[in-house]
């Protein structure tokens, strides 16, 4: 049983609606199972951990199952559907100049989906607000949203942070994507590393490490401090540099605001399962907090590959060429 449950529950009660206490509720009471300590009292998180399986749950509750949960039958049938959707929408590259199409994206045996064998374990991965929803942007952020179609392409430094390179953020690392998703876990003591493959970014946090750094650093990932709880490993981040085009799940790529807050929490179901959750506090993006929540397996199996992110990144180039070719071309029939 893990130990100090209650005084998780409490604390993250303040981020988490219903919903996210349930599972992990759930999650804290069907411990029994307990994991080597290191020496220096952490208990090890070391490996290889992979959220593909939860590539097959929907991000947010399908519209066609608002305001109830549906069946695993109907659940079941929604992702089939969606999957063959998928298949006929991709194509490789000769099957698309081939068929007279566009070039499209990469062929399906690109993506992590199309080889899993991934069980959906919930109706949604968004857990708190109860409709399963990620809330309502605020009108800055819409703004923020509709300038980014916009102006995307007038210089490199309006174009996604993740496309720069630069870093994809916390959701662009932890949540479940199209591949790559393994993520390394090392220790050492007093620190835990995850280490993405997508653009190389680790993230070194400190484990009772006293207060955030100055108010006045603002970083891509935000300031993350770790604490243990049992076999749960709680992670607080503050101090997010302000990005108003970031990697996010939902609707466009909102803003990064100051002030921005994430709880993390990576609770031991087994040695080979951890339940992660993520909630976010962005009251200048989101009309009010929200939490997701998934399982990583461990997966030794997987390896990690050197991701040179610029080396050969010849998108950047022709997709700001290309916005300039449209521009010219709408100067010159009069229609701008």
């Amino acid at each position: 049983m893990i130990k100090n449950s209650k005084s998780v529950q409490r604390k993250l009660a303040l981020v988490g609606g219903p919903m996210f206490l349930a599972v992990l509720v759930s999650s804290l009471q069907a411990q029994d199972w307990q994991p080597e300590l290191l020496p220096d009292g952490q208990p090890n998180i070391t490996g290889m951990w992979n959220n593909v399986g939860a590539t097959a749950t929907p991000v947010e509750m399908p519209d066609e199952f608002e305001g109830r949960v549906p069946t695993a039958e109907e659940l079941a049938d929604f992702i089939a559907r969606r999957d063959e959707a998928r298949k006929g929408n991709v194509c490789s590259l000769n099957e698309c100049i081939s068929g007279g199409q566009s070039v499209g994206a990469y062929g399906n045996e690109w993506f992590d989906w199309f080889w899993s064998d991934a069980v959906v374990d919930a109706p949604a991965l968004v857990v708190d607000p109860p409709n399963g929803r990620i809330p309502a942007y605020t009108s800055a952020a819409q703004e923020a949203i509709r300038l980014n179609v916009v102006e995307e392409h007038d210089s490199a430094a309006n174009v996604e942070a993740g496309d720069r390179c630069l870093s994809r953020g916390v959701f662009g690392m932890m949540m479940p994507t199209a591949y790559n998703n393994g993520k390394l876990i090392l220790q050492s003591p007093g620190y835990v590393m995850i280490h993405s493959e997508m653009i190389h970014n680790a993230r070194i946090i400190p484990i009772d490490a006293g207060n955030h750094v100055s108010d006045n650093i603002k970083l891509w990932e935000g300031d993350a401090r770790g604490r243990w709880e049992g076999n749960t490993l709680i992670v607080e981040s503050t101090n997010f540099k302000y990005v108003r085009n970031i990697r996010a799940p939902g609707r466009g790529n909102p803003p990064q605001n100051e002030g921005r807050k994430m709880i993390e929490t990576f609770t031991f179901e087994d040695e080979n399962t951890l339940r992660y959750t993520l909630t976010v506090d962005d009251p200048l993006t989101y009309e009010e907090p929200w939490t997701v929540a998934f399982p990583y397996l461990k997966d030794s199996e997987y390896k990690q590959y050197e991701y040179a992110c610029h080396e050969g990144n010849y998108a950047m180039e022709t997709r700001l060429s290309g916005a300039r070719v449209v521009e010219r071309g709408l100067t010159e029939t009069g229609n701008r």
